[in-house]
């Protein structure tokens, strides 16, 4: 498969490894070159595709152009403890829902399957008891989403953690407590800009690694499904030498 193709080309020293495919294809590229000398260069053709959008190489051309001229980043990664690198966004919750729904969905292509989804699952909302432990910051309550960011966004361009860095060492957490469904729809429109951060029902976190806990919340990274909460993740500083466009 994909997982053992990409750990055989680290494995045989390749400088860089060129992955075609969304969030999830890069998922598996990340497992293999995470603190390796081998380069990662995604070439956007998912769904998703925020780890291409993070990188700035948004299409063919931009990969074509930065393996020419040779532009490398460290970037850092997120890791679960006892589980998989990450290098987008691990989020549990409503997210996590939107993003099963979404992942099961055969129409529409790109982003709209997420918006669409989004909406189905407003309908099922539910908050449960949420924890989140950071090395300064403890929050217990009745949430409805939490995320965990390496890079700003996920579900195609939705910028839920919109300061995030992928080259501080830390994550931006956002955490979304109850609030009527009439109070969300309103936040709806703000996702799309990151603005929703400014509105009362949202904290939001900065930590070198957190810990979330509570019943029945599912935790995804990269658009794909990790476990169910309890989990502990932690930013790790430049584990990925990533091929970066201008963009």
């Amino acid at each position: 498969g994909t997982a053992e193709a990409a750990r055989r080309a680290v494995a045989d020293g390749v400088d860089v490894l060129v992955v075609l495919g969304g969030d999830g294809g890069a998922h598996l590229a990340v497992q293999a070159c995470a603190q390796s000398s081998t380069a990662l260069a995604v070439v956007p053709a998912g769904t998703g595709n925020d780890l291409a959008a993070a990188l700035g190489t948004t299409s063919v051309d931009d990969v074509v152009t930065a393996l020419r001229d040779g532009t490398r980043a460290r970037f850092d990664l997120g890791r679960v403890e006892h589980g998989p690198w990450f290098a987008t966004v691990l989020c549990a919750g409503f997210d996590s829902a939107v993003n099963e729904r979404a992942n099961a969905m055969r129409w529409p292509a790109g982003p709209r399957r997420y918006d669409l989804a989004i909406l189905a699952e407003l309908a099922a909302l539910r908050p449960r008891r949420l924890v989140v432990e950071t090395e300064d910051d403890v929050l217990e309550l009745d949430a409805l989403l939490v995320a965990v960011g390496n890079t700003t966004s996920y579900g195609g361009g939705i910028p839920v953690c919109p300061d995030a860095s992928v080259t501080d060492g830390l994550f931006d957490l956002t955490v979304v407590r109850a609030a009527p469904r009439r109070t969300l729809l309103r936040m709806l429109p703000t996702l799309r800009t990151g603005r929703h951060v400014d509105h009362p029902a949202v904290r939001t976190l900065r930590a070198r690694s957190a810990r979330l806990s509570g019943p029945s919340w599912v935790a995804y990274a990269d658009g794909e499904r990790l476990s169910e909460v309890p989990l502990t993740a932690t930013c790790v500083p430049g584990a990925l030498t990533a091929v970066t466009g201008a963009g």
